[in-house]
């Protein structure tokens, strides 16, 4: 859900999120409109935790930097966006290395984005573009009602690239996770129901 009423800013959002009546409430904000993101079904919070653990394990076992859930990045020295991943991985070079009582003021290396019931996967594409060009590396949408995945990458011209990922394929870490690798199939819940009958 989208609000325009007004150019908004992290203060507003910050300010929001601390009132008594929207404690349960988690707002974004891009380029001002504040958005409004819903409570994730049983499905989108699964893939997600999954996601997080897998990349969890690599990034600790690697040394690699943090994994984290929900945590709100805004670009250094922008007011208007403020954006709030399923899941991300910030980098040993990239994070703060004592956590911020704030938003981080950085876009994390990777953020990954379940789409949710409550978004079109075009509204999610658009956070991919955001993500990118305040300076995450890597995008990848989770798409749960087409068994599908889309990766993002920043190309060298400054534009973003994409690629489908079908339920067979995997996504890949590449520069930014090296050695990183998750099969689609470990995601999608269809896939690990028992036979009927």
């Amino acid at each position: 859900m989208v609000t325009r009423e007004r150019e908004y800013t992290i203060d507003d959002v910050w300010r929001l999120e601390r009132q008594p009546l929207n404690v349960a409430e988690k707002y974004y904000l891009i380029d001002g409109e504040l958005c409004v993101k819903m409570s994730p079904n049983q499905t989108h919070g699964r893939i997600a935790s999954e996601i997080a653990r897998l990349l969890g394990n690599h990034v600790v076992e690697h040394g690699l930097g943090w994994v984290t859930i929900e945590v709100g990045y805004h670009p250094p020295g922008e007011r208007d966006t403020v954006l709030l991943p399923d899941v991300a991985f910030e980098s040993r070079a990239r994070a703060a290395q004592t956590p911020l009582p704030t938003y981080a003021p950085y876009m994390p290396d990777l953020a990954v984005e379940v789409v949710s019931p409550s978004q079109t996967l075009a509204e999610t594409r658009r956070k991919a573009a955001v993500y990118l060009r305040h300076g995450a590396l890597m995008v990848w949408l989770i798409d749960p009602e087409r068994n599908t995945a889309e990766s993002w990458a920043a190309t060298e011209d400054g534009k973003a690239r994409s690629e489908i990922i079908e339920m067979n394929g995997e996504l890949r870490g590449g520069a930014v996770l090296p050695g990183f690798t998750l099969s689609l199939k470990r995601l999608f819940p269809a896939i690990r129901r028992p036979p009927r009958g």
